[in-house]
């Protein structure tokens, strides 16, 4: 093939490729167009660098998306020798919070217990439990230390200074921030092995597949079966309806075994909540069918 033939199949790629992507953005526009809710999503496919986004660089609130930055902060630590999963962590009965999401809490309700460090990871990352991401956080040094950590990664678009125990108040839910894209990037350095060794890499991105929230979000936008390893986040609401946010944010196995990054971040959402969720299904089936035809 001469220089020419590979220039021209290059620019006829990008051609079909940039209509496709049209298409898709239309449809997701569709989707969120007439929504009561400001949308942020990022997508990737890892292997082909495909791209898009909507609201990309808008910074919106984390909710539990946060306990993957925190669960990369911590085994870190692991990948340095300064924690070790099997450690066990003593678990008092005064860090397992009141009114708070806590399957922890729920199996041992006295505390006063001690349990291993993957058994709160797991707890934290896989079922999303508040307590134990408090008890994470009090672990590796503070917010401080998570933010210093990824920003080190190359993120910058990234904001800790609450956990779940002061995101209780209202206006603190606004302040942990990040954007779509950003999480994308983050979600790709991770997968690739250069945030974590390629041991701990394994093992979180198991646990993210294990994940029991979100099951009528983005794994629902999905065929039956198919490898989703990710990490959901979502508030409350106020007096008037108003959500601060509900996201999800994952990597897809693709049937031809690339993969795909979607980051869906929703916030300042008036929507009933299984309409919320149906958004996040929408938008990702929508993703789903562009890059398996």
């Amino acid at each position: 093939m001469t220089r020419f033939s590979i220039a021209l199949f290059s620019f006829l790629s990008f051609q079909v490729f940039a209509q496709g992507t049209n298409e898709l953005r239309n449809q997701l526009q569709q989707i969120i167009s007439s929504k009561n809710a400001t949308v942020g999503v990022s997508i990737k496919n890892i292997e082909d660098k495909d791209t898009l986004s909507i609201n990309g660089n808008l910074k919106m609130p984390m909710m539990s998306v946060f306990k993957f930055h925190i669960a990369l902060a911590v085994l870190h630590k692991v990948d340095e020798g300064k924690l070790n999963l099997t450690q066990e962590i003593f678990v008092k009965k005064k860090d397992l919070k009141e009114d708070t999401w806590s399957p922890m809490k729920e199996d041992y309700p006295e505390g006063n217990v001690n349990l291993t460090l993957d058994k709160i990871l797991r707890y934290t990352v896989s079922h999303s439990d508040n307590n134990g991401c408090d008890i994470l956080i009090n672990l590796v040094g503070g917010t401080k230390y998570i933010q210093k950590f990824i920003n080190e990664q190359g993120i910058k678009d990234f904001v800790i200074k609450v956990n779940e125990d002061q995101m209780k108040t209202w206006k603190n839910l606004y302040i942990n921030t990040t954007t779509p894209i950003a999480t994308t990037e983050l979600l790709e350095k991770f997968f690739k092995g250069e945030v974590l060794k390629e041991e701990t890499t394994k093992y979180l991105y198991q646990i993210m597949v294990e994940t029991s929230r979100g099951l009528t979000w983005m794994k629902a936008g999905l065929p039956e079966g198919t490898k989703l390893a990710h990490r959901t986040g979502i508030s409350g609401t106020n007096d008037v309806n108003l959500r601060v946010a509900m996201n999800d944010i994952g990597i897809v196995k693709l049937p031809n075994g690339k993969h795909l990054i979607v980051s869906v971040y929703l916030k300042d959402i008036t929507e009933k909540k299984e309409d919320t969720e149906k958004i996040i299904a929408d938008i990702t089936k929508a993703v789903w069918n562009y890059f398996i035809r």
